[in-house]
């Protein structure tokens, strides 16, 4: 059997200009699984990575890992993360009225108010209820992002076989699908699901002789000591 490894990049920038990079803490928490692994004799034979930033910083703090000690993953952009910021402003255009008096302004700085706004999206995202901004090309369709997902997870299983133990580094939308992947759950689920999703988890898939399994989800044994119990986050 063989196995795919996926972890959720550390905590990325939120609120920032550029968030799309891992913060001091995210940038921390993937050096201590890093050194968790290192302790515990974990090796793996060859590491993917989406074409994110914070998917790329958190390989790069992996690659130590890597058996061949390669200078970088293999990006993938269809190991990307949908963009939440697209669906958002498309839920402010669209539904303004739907109990969003006043229409918050964009960008949305608060934590909660990201979050409330988030759910609200993506419920209608996976009803096909949003539609994109005028020209906005960072709006991917659920069943899009879907199957990019799928797509690229079997794809990936297909390259690596016969005992291979792959390192994917990637996002929590993706974790969740990859789920839904082997557990066939409804797409209901995949988003729940996404929520749950710590920085720097660590979720296991065996595959092999026409089978999937899943063995971990959202892993944090690297976090779970009591002086690092402040280092777990969600965003």
């Amino acid at each position: 059997m063989s196995e795919l490894i996926f972890v959720r990049h550390g905590q990325a920038s939120f609120g920032k200009a550029a968030y799309d990079k891992l913060s001091d803490c995210g940038v921390e928490q993937v050096r201590i699984l890093a050194q968790h692994w290192h302790e515990i004799g974990e090796q793996f034979d060859c590491i993917y990575s989406g074409t994110l930033l914070r998917q790329r910083e958190t390989a790069d703090e992996l690659l130590s890992l890597v058996k061949g000690q390669p200078r970088q993953a293999v990006e993938n952009p269809s190991l990307n993360e949908y963009n939440g910021d697209a669906l958002i402003q498309a839920l402010l255009h669209s539904h303004a009225e739907e109990g969003l008096n006043p229409v918050p302004r964009w960008p949305v700085d608060d934590p909660k108010l990201f979050q409330q706004l988030f759910e609200v999206a993506t419920a209608k995202w996976l009803t096909n209820e949003l539609q994109p901004v005028t020209d906005d090309a960072r709006f991917e369709y659920w069943v899009g992002f879907q199957h990019r997902v799928h797509s690229v997870i079997d794809e990936i299983m297909q390259r690596h076989r016969d005992g291979s133990r792959v390192l994917i580094s990637t996002s929590g939308g993706v974790i969740a699908l990859a789920l839904q992947r082997v557990l066939q759950f409804p797409d209901e689920q995949v988003i729940s699901t996404n929520w749950m999703v710590h920085n720097s988890s660590v979720t296991r898939v065996k595959y092999g002789n026409g089978k999937l399994s899943l063995i971990q989800f959202n892993n944090i044994a690297h976090l779970e000591r009591a002086e690092l119990q402040h280092m777990i986050t969600y965003r």
